[in-house]
């Protein structure tokens, strides 16, 4: 964890870094797009600002044609602030199930949202094997997802199906529950895929993945989560740190301590 956080503060050593990071927050960027918000630093000073980044984990990058896309990946600033201040989401702990879909005020004159979309992209490093880090995102979901939909004070049960075609349910009651995702790639212990609203509610399309690479005696997690239709503002950034919540505390300490 020393040497983790020593890359971390390396990162956020510099002022342009530290922009940098205030601008992805924003929205993900290309390199050439970062380069336009400092006329008076080079590409190729940028570049290096943004390996020095991507070496603490704070951005993510994905290939898309012949551009580099960057993400800010806000989960090592999450363990930073774990282990000094308290839970990161303490205020939002609950934030993945009480999204609503909002479409009038009181005075019922509060417009229809208009077609949006999103897209996280976040990475964590687990020190455990990669075939336990798939059992624990899979067969061992219960003992660590933390976020319910069943009502309050209503014990639930997860299964996962790791299979395509296989389901993310939680159920409760007699009949009652809900599906947290359907899946329909799988690549054990590589990759799975699945299609589910994760509490977004509506004209909504959601799908996340996960990837699993054998890194450094460990598995680095990367998570894709994407939305598209009718999504309220705030949803973005509630899943954002939802899915920091789940994978870099819940996830993380399940997986390197039991």
């Amino acid at each position: 964890m020393s040497d983790e956080l020593s890359t971390v503060f390396k990162a956020l050593g510099h002022p342009i870094r530290r922009k940098i990071l205030d601008l992805l927050k924003v929205l993900p960027r290309t390199t050439g797009e970062l380069n336009d918000h400092f006329p008076d630093v080079t590409r190729y000073a940028i570049m290096k600002h943004l390996n020095i980044l991507e070496d603490g984990h704070l951005v993510v990058v994905r290939r898309e044609g012949k551009y580099k896309r960057h993400f800010l990946n806000a989960v090592p600033l999450q363990e930073m602030h774990e282990r000094w201040v308290g839970k990161y989401m303490q205020y939002t702990a609950g934030s993945l199930l009480n999204l609503r879909r909002a479409v009038q005020d009181k005075g019922g004159d509060k417009p229809m949202e208009s077609a949006k979309d999103f897209r996280i992209e976040q990475e964590i490093f687990l020190d455990a094997p990669r075939e336990k880090v798939f059992r624990a995102l899979t067969e061992k979901v219960e003992d660590w997802w933390e976020f319910r939909i069943a009502p309050k004070g209503v014990t639930s049960h997860f299964t996962f199906e790791p299979v395509p075609g296989g389901q993310f349910t939680e159920k409760w009651g007699d009949k009652e529950g809900a599906v947290w995702g359907n899946v329909y790639y799988v690549n054990a212990p590589e990759e799975i895929r699945l299609q589910g609203h994760l509490g977004l509610q509506g004209a909504v399309n959601s799908a996340y993945t996960y990837r699993l690479l054998e890194k450094e005696g460990g598995t680095l997690l990367q998570l894709s989560h994407t939305a598209s239709g009718v999504i309220q503002e705030q949803w973005e950034e509630e899943h954002s740190k939802g899915w920091e919540y789940l994978l870099g505390t819940l996830l993380k300490k399940y997986v390197e301590t039991k």
